[in-house]
């Protein structure tokens, strides 16, 4: 049997994007399983070589895979030292994400 790795890829894609989706969904009321959710999508993404989208990829820890809520899961704070960036920090496990800001103009 012959697989299609474009068919294979583009499943794995829906089903990254749904299981990202439901751990939005649960991760105020039950965080474990938004965790499992992310964790699944995941395990998907190396098996499958999908890469997950960037507007996704920040929405959870990549050290302990919690879904972060600002305020309740992440605090988010705008940084000026150094080069001005966006500092994310997870409250569970104290990770800390630093995403750049660009300059307009």
């Amino acid at each position: 049997m012959v697989r299609n790795a474009s068919l294979v890829q583009d499943i794995a894609r829906q089903r990254i994007d749904r299981l990202i989706n439901m751990a939005a969904e649960k991760a105020s009321s039950r965080p474990d399983l938004s965790r499992r959710y992310i964790s699944m999508a995941l395990t998907i993404s190396r098996r499958t070589r999908v890469r997950i989208p960037r507007s996704q990829k920040r929405l959870f820890c990549k050290k302990c895979t919690t879904f972060l809520l600002p305020g309740k899961t992440a605090r988010v704070r705008v940084r000026q030292h150094r080069s001005p960036h966006i500092s994310v920090c997870c409250l569970v496990c104290g990770h800390v994400k630093r995403y750049p800001l660009r300059r307009s103009g």
